[in-house]
């Protein structure tokens, strides 16, 4: 299953990105709205998008709507250490354990 994260953040980005991998996920990363949609175009094989909410030039909300868009059956999670705004798609609140993001993504998956 090959999943993509982003997150402006290259710490928290390569954190959440293991996270995956050491569950044995295909993980690509992005830093940012554009590139995600660039990388969402070119690997036809993603299944699931991780995203910060809060990054520059596009929000994870904003990149969701449009990845979305582009792919309906697209699994999304939200996460951010900062928000309050009701969402449409499953959150994380930063920080939070392996654990708890991989238990999301494989209940995720079975929805898909």
């Amino acid at each position: 299953m090959k999943l993509i994260v982003i997150d402006d953040d290259p710490d928290v980005r390569s954190t959440v990105a293991g996270f995956l991998v050491d569950a044995g996920y295909c993980v690509i990363e992005a830093e940012g709205g554009e590139q995600a949609l660039t990388m969402l175009n070119e690997h036809a094989s993603l299944r699931m998008m991780i995203s910060d909410i809060r990054m520059p030039e596009m929000s994870g909300i904003d990149l969701a709507e449009e990845a979305v868009r582009r792919r309906p059956k697209l699994r999304v999670i939200l996460i951010s250490g900062f928000t309050d705004e009701p969402l449409k798609w499953p959150f994380l609140r930063k920080p939070f354990r392996s654990s708890t993001l991989c238990n999301l993504v494989a209940q995720e998956m079975m929805r898909a």
